[in-house]
Parts: C-alpha cells; sequence; structure tokens
C-alpha cells in the first residue's frame, strides 16, 4: 500500500477517537449538568464532601436509583389534616419547652416519612432519600439534625433551637405539600394564627 494510504488511514483513526471524546465529553456535560439542575446546592455539597466530582457524581446517581425503587406515596386527606394538627401542638409547645418541642418535632417528621414510604432507620439513609425529592432544605435538614442532637447536651441556645425548628417546619411542609405547591397553613405563619 502507498505511504498516502496509511496517513489517510491514520487520520481517520484519529479524526473518530477525537470525535469519541468530543461525544463522551459532551455526554458527562449533559450528565453534570442534569445533576446540578436536580440537586441544586446538595450536588456542591456532595462534591465538597467526596472531594471529586466523578465520585459525588456517582454517589448522587446511586441515591436517585435507590430512591427511585421506594414506593413513596401520598398522604390520606385525613393524615394530612392530623399530621397538620398535630404540628401546630408541636409548634405552640416550642414557647414554652423549646427542647421538648424539637424532639417532638423530629419524632413528627419521621413518622411523616414512614408513612410517606421513607426508610427512617438511618438518619444519613433518610437524608439521602430526602436530597432526591427536596435537595434545596435537605442542608437545613442535616442542621437541625444536628443541633437537636446538641440540644440533648444542652449545648445550644433558645436561638439555635428556633433555627433547628423553622428548619424542620420547612421539611414538614414539603413533606405534607404533595403536589408540588404548599399553600397549606402549615408552612405559612400569618394563615396559622389566623385560623388559630
Amino acid at each position: 500500500m502507498p505511504v498516502w494510504v496509511w496517513f489517510f488511514l491514520a487520520a481517520l483513526v484519529l479524526i473518530a477517537i477525537a470525535g469519541l471524546i468530543v461525544a463522551r465529553s459532551a455526554v458527562r456535560r449533559r450528565r453534570t449538568d442534569r445533576l446540578k439542575q436536580q440537586f441544586g446546592p446538595e450536588y456542591d455539597r456532595t462534591v465538597a464532601e467526596t472531594g471529586e466530582q466523578h465520585a459525588a457524581e456517582k454517589e448522587l446517581v446511586t441515591r436517585k436509583r435507590k430512591r427511585d425503587k421506594l414506593d413513596i406515596r401520598p398522604l390520606t386527606p385525613e393524615a394530612l389534616q392530623t399530621y397538620s394538627h398535630r404540628w401546630l401542638r408541636v409548634q405552640t409547645a416550642f414557647v414554652d419547652s423549646p427542647s421538648s418541642a424539637l424532639e417532638d418535632a423530629d419524632r413528627l417528621l419521621t413518622e411523616v416519612m414512614r408513612e410517606r414510604g421513607y426508610p427512617v432507620d438511618d438518619f444519613d439513609r433518610r437524608a439521602a432519600d430526602i436530597s432526591v425529592d427536596h435537595p434545596e432544605i435537605v442542608d437545613n435538614y442535616r442542621s437541625a439534625h444536628a443541633i437537636r442532637r446538641s440540644n440533648r447536651n444542652a449545648d445550644v441556645n433558645t436561638e439555635e433551637q428556633r433555627q433547628a425548628f423553622v428548619h424542620y417546619r420547612a421539611l414538614f411542609g414539603k413533606l405534607l405539600d404533595q403536589h408540588g405547591h404548599d399553600d397549606r397553613p402549615h408552612d405559612n405563619d400569618s394563615a396559622q394564627e389566623a385560623r388559630a
């Protein structure tokens, strides 16, 4: 074969390899963009925690797959009403006893998660599952959990307890909102006060 044919074949192989590299890069970029859009700040937190983008993306994809296997179901109207009323009682109790109200709020959230179909035995798994459905508030949930744990040792002040309670209330509202909008009184203080 003439030399120019070898050069031509080598050029074709190089072009094919370059095309594969560009295509693979585009696929990765789309995957990254999709994960960033889905997970928002949780994407950045996971990258920082793992220290490497590929490992973080693998972790987030694994979370999504695990979450997709769960049978997350809506609450019945009766359960919605019951949980909303119970939350109002816990919220009212916060004024007189913030420490016990914080514990009650955590228990109530766990009950709602269980009834909706989330596994609740392990906090890290709960947070991972919540991060798929509610990435915008999962970090606040982790913060509230940490404050609640510190609260057991009397290491937090009332303002920190209040902040944890606010974080719990935000997640509680999201878990009770089954249609993607949250217009119920449990997530709107002024509406709660008006109806009380």
